[in-house]
């Protein structure tokens, strides 16, 4: 199937320029003949690149690639701007709106094509990263299957993470980093021994040191994710204790990025509250006051005194692991 180049442009001499040479090079070309219509294009079927004129009636170029890249679904979603325009102004708001390229008018076909070409294979390699973000999001499903006694803790631990870091005061964007984290944070436990992960007792020396591994292996897994950069550091932290004693490396305070302290929070908690094999879950109340007596030694006294206030006003509840997975 030929890739899909939508041309959003209100006149006619450009498309019917950019329709003759593209469709030469076998190119599936769609038309939108200003901003709104573009947009309704896109939500309707995804294209591969989008080359959308400046000047246009309805709603401009700027405000369109705006809008694109306030969407998580069109974040990544190429855009080039065919512009007239030569001055300086122009160029660096196009850029602030997310632009990835510009083309000027009028069109010089071989600059055209190549600039088309490179794009396109931006979007063949985005693609592939976010295959692997899926495998890697199913692979962390998988994990949790390993042990009956956690079902449902990522779907928890993501809601959790999510309440939280919105409550802390956290953007749109961040919170959905975090989320991820929360979904993450455990994923490198698929290398740790089924022996050492569903032992009724407590660990040798020797079996806590291999489960003291997983985080630093889950931050390697996550490593080719296009986020991994937020979310690496969260799944490598979410054992560090707020007064430095905890794993792997010992950091303490504000040097423990915020999305682990988060998790270390709601992990802590969740694990308080479930039924394991060698233990009942405590009641809710029960796992509130070993979170406030361990403010400010495990974990951060402002991020517990958040949690407690979103537990006792019901504001944290399970989540639909769907939604991460749909969104990833």
């Amino acid at each position: 199937m030929s890739e899909i180049i939508l041309v959003v442009d209100d006149e006619a001499r450009s498309i019917d320029t950019l329709r003759r040479v593209l469709e030469r090079e076998r190119y599936t070309v769609r038309i939108a003949r200003d901003g709104v219509e573009a947009l309704a294009d896109i939500q309707a079927c995804m294209p591969d690149l989008v080359l959308l004129d400046v000047t246009m009636p309805v709603m401009n170029g700027f405000e369109v690639c705006r809008r694109l890249r306030d969407r998580e679904e069109t974040q990544l979603l190429p855009v080039a701007m065919l512009t007239g325009l030569n001055d300086d102004e122009s160029r660096i708001l196009g850029l602030e709106m997310g632009a990835d390229d510009f083309i000027n008018k009028p069109f010089e076909r071989t600059v055209l094509l190549a600039r088309i070409r490179s794009l396109l294979r931006v979007r063949r390699l985005t693609e592939e990263l976010e295959s692997t973000e899926r495998v890697i999001f199913t692979l962390a499903t998988t994990v949790e299957s390993r042990d009956p006694y956690t079902e449902g803790h990522l779907r928890r631990l993501a809601s959790y993470s999510y309440a939280l870091a919105t409550a802390c005061g956290c953007d749109a964007k961040e919170s959905r980093l975090i989320r991820y984290g929360g979904l993450l944070h455990d994923i490198g436990k698929i290398a740790i021994r089924e022996t050492v992960l569903q032992k009724e007792g407590k660990l040798t020396s020797e079996e806590y040191d291999e489960m003291k591994k997983h985080p630093q292996i889950g931050a390697n897994i996550v490593a080719p994710m296009r986020f991994s950069v937020s979310v690496g550091p969260m799944v490598l932290h979410h054992h560090e204790r707020w007064d430095g004693k905890g794993y792997p490396h010992g950091i303490a305070g504000d040097t423990i990025p915020l999305g682990a302290r988060i998790i270390a929070v709601v992990d802590s908690f969740d694990a308080m509250t479930t039924d394991r094999p060698y233990r009942k879950g405590m009641s809710r109340a029960e796992a509130v006051q070993v979170l406030q007596s361990g403010r400010n030694t495990q974990w951060q006294a402002e991020l517990v005194d958040l949690f407690v206030e979103l537990i006792e006003h019901g504001h944290v509840a399970s989540d639909d692991l769907s939604w991460v997975l749909r969104n990833a």
